[in-house]
């Protein structure tokens, strides 16, 4: 993922999940916000109780590992919470519950 396409920024944070409301996964809490700007922003949460350290930042690289994969539609800001059960998943399961919602969301572009 592109140092262009991300979110870090609190106050964008707030701003995305406080107007918007959440599409809940098994891993995740997903927000999405549309804008003008021709470009797409992702924000990733993972928090303590997720694990130490060493396992949030885990996860927070096989989640950029994902997004990275796929290509997407302009116009959006998406913020990923990333859920507890995620310590129960591996990486098949995790990419497999994110390409869901993120094609359910309409944020995929169909080839």
């Amino acid at each position: 993922m592109k140092k262009i396409n991300i979110i870090k920024d609190s106050k964008d944070f707030e701003r995305i999940i406080k107007n918007n409301k959440s599409f809940r996964t098994k891993y995740f809490y997903i927000y999405k916000q549309n804008h003008e700007e021709n470009i797409y922003h992702f924000g990733l949460s993972v928090g303590k109780k997720i694990g130490n350290a060493v396992r949030r930042n885990k996860v927070k690289r096989q989640l950029r590992e994902i997004i990275s994969k796929n290509h997407y539609q302009n116009n959006f800001d998406c913020i990923i919470i990333v859920r507890r059960e995620i310590n129960d998943a591996d990486f098949q399961k995790i990419q497999e519950d994110l390409n869901f919602a993120l094609k359910k969301l309409l944020l995929i572009k169909e080839n």
